[in-house]
Formats: C-alpha cells, structure tokens, sequence
C-alpha cells in the first residue's frame, strides 16, 4: 500500500517513507490605507501551497537511499507532477521546490544507516485541474467532433 505518489513516484515503506506531512496554504487579502480608519481589505484569491514531506531512512530496515537520487533526478527535470494519496484523492499538480539530507551513523566503509530528509513541494496548477492534460485535450476534441456530427446530421436530407 502507498502513502502517496508524485507523478510516477511512489512513497512506500520500502522507497522513501515519510514520517510527517505538513501542508500549508494561505489566501490573499491586500489592505489599503484609510484615514482615520483600519486598512481596507479585499480578498484577491488563493496565495501558495506548499507540501513538505518530512522522515527518516534506514536502509536497512525502511526505505532507499537510491530513492532520494530519484527524487533529485525529477526535480532536475523540472516538471510539475501530479500528487496523489494513498486513498486516492487528487491534490493536484506540484514542483519539487528542494531536498535536504541529513546523514548519520555510518557502517565502517562510510555508507549511512540513518538518513534524514526533507522535501518541499509547492503547487503550480490553478485548482481546475481534472487529471491528465492530454485527456482534457482529448475531451474537447471528442465535445468537438460530436457537434460537427450533429451539424452533419441536419444537413442531411
């Protein structure tokens, strides 16, 4: 069973178990001055929201250090990924915004036995996100070529 997947990335017990999920999101009210008054506020929309995903590796009991690598590897590419939870609900796309690691307690030949991470995601999508682009791609076209059939079929004598 998974925790999560970040586009084809899946975190499981045996890649990169987090431990704590903090998720923050915030909303945006700029305030204008007023004499003699409070600042006047208008609510504008939604402001950044970011994930950070926080655990520890043990290589020989959970997780991989190969995964982190994995991780590193998407955040070069520097794709937005589609985030999902372990119960199947959507939260749309997210970038990889940074990695740390932290490597303690080593075996003699310099291979850590715990490692320490953290990995913050902020998301990129406008909240209208249905699943995948090509799919809405595919939809309008399909929304498309039922009305030209429709068009066809009053022509028709």
């Amino acid at each position: 069973m998974s925790l999560m997947c970040l586009g084809d990335f899946v975190f499981e017990l045996h890649t990169l178990p987090y431990q704590n999920l903090q998720r923050q999101r915030a909303w945006r009210h700029p305030s204008n001055a007023r004499v003699g008054l409070r600042p006047a506020r208008q609510f504008i929309g939604p402001d950044d929201e970011t994930i950070t995903l926080s655990g520890m590796l043990l290589p020989e009991l959970a997780g991989d250090a190969l995964s982190l690598n994995e991780i590193c590897e998407m955040a070069d590419e520097g794709d937005a990924h589609v985030l999902i939870d372990g119960m199947g609900e959507l939260w749309g796309r997210y970038v990889i915004e940074s990695v740390d690691e932290t490597q303690t307690v080593f075996f003699d030949d310099g291979a850590p036995r715990q490692i320490d991470f953290t990995l913050k995601l902020a998301r990129v999508d406008d909240g209208d996100f249905t699943g995948d682009e090509d799919e809405d791609a595919d939809a309008d076209d399909f929304a498309d070529e039922d009305e030209d059939a429709a068009e066809a079929r009053e022509e028709a004598p």
